[in-house]
């Protein structure tokens, strides 16, 4: 499995728990894609959300987030690790 981290815009404001609603939809859903959500942090400032998460292609991933209501078109996969 790749890994992939995406960036989300227009968090401004957001808190831990509203985070943590936004990353339990990815969650409910993400099996039928065979995407694991790992991670999610937020810059409340910036508005900024980043999502760390293996699955089988970049498209999957994008399928998930589309599907639980915060799209992005920004996702990079992570091919080299230390």
């Amino acid at each position: 499995m790749a890994h992939f981290m995406d960036v989300h815009e227009g968090f401004v404001g957001v808190s831990k728990d509203e985070l943590a609603k936004a990353h339990d939809a990815d969650l409910a859903i993400e099996s039928e894609e065979g995407v694991h959500f790992e991670h999610a942090w937020v810059d409340p400032e910036s508005g900024k959300a980043f999502c760390l998460s293996t699955g089988p292609d970049k498209e999957a991933v994008l399928r998930v987030h589309e599907r639980s209501g915060h799209p992005t078109a920004e996702i990079y996969e992570l091919a080299v690790e230390v």
